[in-house]
């Protein structure tokens, strides 16, 4: 069976990111454990995202128009890898600098991602003269199926290899009383039994960074070898021009003038304060509280399988329902666990339950990566490169707010921030999706207006010709007459 072009280079992308993020991903749910001398695996994460968030600010409008989408997600991935190679030997003087490095590369990588999908989209949608909302749709939804496993595979690497260095946590009822809502940070020092504290042998440590580190570069060498670069012109286009630096570096700025990327910043903050509560707050204070360390892995990899099967799912329905459902399914479904969880008093007897919430989670998440990504790249489709630049600038910030309260809120008030900052985000999408009907609406109603006035026109050049005829052979008639009197 032929696969198009367009198709195929999707697909490229997408198994490329799930080399890399098997790695990065794998590294980043264990840095915590790994690297808990004197906070150093928490740091490295917070640099990570502060680092992108200076990024998202100013490199990848100029970094993609200069060097093309592929390149820009070659050189970007190279900044992954970075980290895996710092985790070799683990220091202030190694991590922090390689964070740093791969938070500058974070952003260039998934706008040039994300553009690059749109660009695929709408030249397919062109080819075969299709709705280019669908087929961009469907592309991220085959994206985030082959992504979001990267989570399966990562979180199973490091759970293989630590699975018979780590030891069960003494659990007692005592310490199930400050599980759940109820975990506060001022009670760690009494749930200390329930974390694994294990000092891994360098072997240990070198296997697991060697293997990161080997499928990050794989995944730098596929996208190099098979994704075409289909921006070519618009790149010697670009270098071909006199150009404003000035204004390509804050063209991520520029872009907030357009209302409705104000109106979205909020919803795209709540994807990274969701993402940021499973992986951080509910793997602690729910699985690692009441189950033990060695829970966390199988847990994480029960959303990441969720969150792919269902990415793929809405990336084909979304043509057919539309965006809006799908929203509408996702904020339902994070708010009914966000609810449930509040309530709930989690107890190693309801072992079943620990895995429901990350599937529901993993759901709910693929709307709000497959849906968010396509809704920046129909509305603003002019100016892509700058608002898929936005689209990341505010999702990181939403993961540093989340950390940076990490170590200060108890669980119950991050739930509740969590359950304000949803509805707050789907009340101003509320408004953006007004502004397109509306748009749309006046649009059709100025078609049919210009429409009618066409007809109007159309009738008045055929009454003219009309009137023309009638005239015509009416003076024929008159001067037949004429002669007949004549003669």
């Amino acid at each position: 069976m032929k696969i198009e072009r367009e198709t195929k280079n999707a697909v490229v992308v997408s198994f490329g990111f799930l080399l890399l993020f098997t790695a990065y991903g794998g590294l980043q749910t264990v840095q915590s454990s790994l690297n808990s001398d004197q906070g150093l695996g928490l740091a490295s994460l917070s640099v990570i995202y502060a680092a992108l968030i200076i990024s998202s600010m100013f490199v990848p409008p100029i970094m993609i128009k200069y060097f093309g989408c592929k390149w820009t997600i070659v050189m970007s991935m190279s900044c992954y890898v970075t980290f895996s190679i710092g985790n070799f030997h683990s220091s202030w003087y190694t991590l922090i600098p390689t964070a740093v490095i791969l938070g500058l590369g974070g952003a260039p990588l998934w706008s040039a991602k994300c553009t690059y999908l749109t660009i695929c989209g709408n030249q397919y949608a062109e080819k075969f003269n299709e709705v280019p909302a669908n087929v961009i749709n469907h592309y991220f939804g085959i994206f985030f199926l082959i992504f979001q496993s990267s989570s399966v595979w990562g979180n199973l690497m490091s759970s293989l290899i630590f699975q018979y260095t780590s030891s069960e946590g003494n659990i007692t009822e005592e310490h199930l009383l400050f599980c759940g809502a109820a975990n506060c940070p001022a009670y760690d020092s009494l749930l200390n039994a329930n974390v694994t504290q294990t000092s891994y042998p360098v072997s240990t440590i070198y296997l697991l960074s060697g293997v990161y580190t080997a499928v990050g570069l794989g995944g730098v060498i596929f996208v190099a070898i098979f994704l075409d670069q289909l921006d070519k012109k618009e790149v010697n286009d670009f270098k071909n021009q006199k150009i404003n630096l000035c204004t390509h570096l804050v063209a991520t700025f520029t872009h907030l003038k357009d209302k409705r990327q104000i109106l979205l910043i909020v919803m795209t903050m709540y994807s990274g304060f969701e993402q940021g509560f499973l992986a951080g707050d509910y793997t602690k204070a729910y699985v690692t509280c009441a189950l033990g360390i060695q829970y966390v892995g199988y847990c994480m990899i029960c959303f990441g399988a969720s969150n792919s099967i269902f990415s793929l799912t809405f990336g084909n329905i979304s043509k057919y329902t539309g965006r809006i459902p799908l929203f509408f399914l996702a904020t339902v479904t994070n708010f009914a666990s966000i609810i449930s969880l509040l309530l709930w008093n989690p107890h190693p007897n309801q072992l079943p339950v620990y895995f429901v919430y990350p599937i529901l989670w993993g759901m709910a998440d693929a709307v709000w990566q497959t849906q968010i990504n396509a809704l920046y790249g129909v509305l603003f489709l002019e100016h892509k490169e700058a608002a898929f630049a936005n689209y990341r600038l505010w999702e990181s910030m939403g993961f540093v707010i989340a950390f940076s309260y990490a170590n200060f809120l108890c669980i119950e008030v991050k739930l509740i921030i969590l359950l304000i900052v949803l509805l707050a985000g789907m009340s101003l999408y509320g408004v953006v999706e007004y502004i397109e009907i509306s748009k749309a609406s006046h649009g059709t109603a100025s078609q049919v207006f210009q429409q009618k006035i066409k007809i109007g026109n159309e009738l008045q050049v055929e009454d003219k010709k009309e009137s023309k005829i009638k005239e015509d052979k009416l003076n024929e008639e008159t001067r037949d007459t004429i002669a007949e009197i004549k003669l």
